[in-house]
C-alpha cells in the first residue's frame, strides 16, 4: 500500500454527540507516527469544544487498537535526523495523550485488537477502558533490549499491582484482555461482539449525566492518586467551589428538586433529568 497522508491516519465521526476516533493504519496495526501523533492531536482538539459532541471513544481501525510506536518511523528515522528531532517525535506524542489525560470531556477506550507498548500513553490517557475478549496486552520492550518509555513504566505501575506490573515489564508476556482487567490496566473485558454495544451504552449513560460535574469528577480523581489525604480533601473543597461558577448551583439546584420535590429519581439508581438544569 502507498504511503498515507497525514490526514488519514486519523478517522473520526461524530454521532448522536459521540465522537468515534480511530487509530486509521491497520496496515501497520495502527502503530503511531509522527504523522499519526500531530493529526491525532489536531483531531481531539477539534473535537473538544465542539457542542455537538459530549463523549469521545478511542479505538482502531481493523484488527488492532494500537501496537505502540512505529519503529521505523517514530525511532530509527528519527533518530537518524539527530536530537531535535528525536525530542520533536517525543513531544508530538506526549502532547496528545496529555491533551486527552486532561479532556474536557468523558473518554473511552475501546480496544478492539493489539494494545502494546507506547500504546499504554493513550490506553491511560482515557477515563474508561473497555476491551475484547481477544485483545492482547503487551509490553514487549525488555524481548528487543530496551525498557517501557515514553511512561508506560508509570502506566503498568499506576494502575497495576507492583508485583503485576513488576512481572509485566520484566517478563514481555502478553496480558489477555480477561487478565488486563483482573490487574486493574483496562476497566472490563467483554466478547468482540459485545464490544461497540458496551462501550454506546456506557457513553449514552455519560451522555445523560451533567458535563460539567462529570469534568470535574474525572480531574479531581487523576488529581487524587498523588494527593495525601488532607491535601484531597482541601483540594476537593476548592474543586467544588469552581464548579459552583460552572454551572453547578443550578445543576445542584434541580437534581434536588427533582429528588426531594419531584421524587422523579434516586441518586443511587440513576441520574436526574439534566435537561431541565435553568442559567
Amino acid at each position: 500500500m502507498s504511503e498515507r497522508s497525514e490526514e488519514d491516519t486519523v478517522a473520526f465521526s461524530v454521532e448522536n454527540r459521540i465522537a468515534w476516533v480511530k487509530f486509521n493504519r491497520p496496515e501497520k496495526r495502527n502503530c503511531m507516527s509522527p504523522k499519526l501523533n500531530r493529526r491525532m492531536k489536531q483531531v481531539i482538539e477539534d473535537l473538544e469544544f465542539r457542542d455537538d459532541v459530549g463523549v469521545l471513544v478511542l479505538t482502531g481501525e481493523g484488527e488492532a487498537w494500537s501496537a505502540g510506536m512505529d519503529l521505523r518511523e517514530y525511532f530509527r528515522e528519527t533518530e537518524a535526523q539527530g536530537l531535535g528531532a528525536v525530542r520533536k517525535a517525543q513531544r508530538e506524542a506526549y502532547s496528545w495523550w496529555d491533551r486527552l489525560r486532561w479532556y474536557e470531556k468523558p473518554t473511552i477506550a475501546m480496544i478492539n485488537g493489539w494494545c502494546f507498548g507506547g500504546g499504554y500513553g493513550p490506553l491511560f490517557a482515557c477515563d474508561i477502558a473497555v476491551a475484547a475478549h481477544d485483545a492482547q496486552f503487551g509490553l514487549s520492550e525488555i524481548n528487543w533490549g530496551i525498557l517501557p518509555g515514553g511512561g508506560a513504566s508509570k502506566v503498568a505501575v499506576d494502575l497495576m499491582p507492583l508485583r503485576k506490573a513488576l512481572y509485566h515489564a520484566m517478563m514481555g508476556e502478553n496480558l489477555t484482555a480477561t487478565q488486563a482487567a483482573e490487574q486493574g490496566l483496562i476497566t472490563e473485558a467483554v466478547p468482540a461482539d459485545r464490544l461497540h454495544a458496551r462501550v454506546l451504552e456506557i457513553a449514552e449513560a455519560l451522555l445523560k449525566k451533567d458535563g460539567n460535574a462529570l469534568r470535574a469528577t474525572k480531574w479531581a480523581i487523576r488529581r487524587m492518586t498523588e494527593m495525601t489525604y488532607d491535601n484531597a480533601e482541601d483540594y476537593l473543597i476548592r474543586a467544588q467551589e469552581a464548579l459552583h461558577s460552572f454551572g453547578g448551583v443550578a445543576a445542584r439546584t434541580e437534581a434536588t428538586k427533582q429528588f426531594l420535590d419531584e421524587k422523579t429519581f434516586k441518586p443511587g439508581l440513576g441520574t436526574f433529568d439534566t435537561s431541565k438544569i435553568k442559567g
